[in-house]
């Protein structure tokens, strides 16, 4: 279990643990294709802190759908994840997130 982490996001964004990649991939032939071959590739994370919300013309929050602990799937994103402790996590907009594990 990672420590809890000292700052929150805010509005609708998500901060994610993305689970290990595997990196490259090497084919039975003996190939290697590396990680950066297929950016279209969907990852997997755990959300580990969630903003309060997107709030509306009215000045009322929808909440975010997905809750800490869930584990999500997203693309990759442009933006270099941010480091704390050693321990990567991506911060993304509550639209990035594209589908939620049951």
């Amino acid at each position: 279990m990672a420590k809890k982490l000292s700052f929150k996001p805010l509005g609708d964004r998500v901060v994610v643990r993305p689970a290990d990649s595997g990196g490259e991939k090497k084919l039975a032939s003996g190939i290697i294709i590396p990680e950066t071959v297929n950016k279209e590739k969907l990852l997997t994370g755990e959300v580990v802190a969630v903003g309060p919300g997107r709030r509306t013309d009215e000045g009322k929050r929808l909440p975010v759908e997905v809750a800490v602990g869930a584990t999500v799937f997203f693309k990759k994103p442009w933006d270099e994840p941010i480091t704390v402790a050693g321990v990567e996590y991506y911060v993304l907009g509550g639209s990035e997130i594209i589908l939620v594990e049951d």
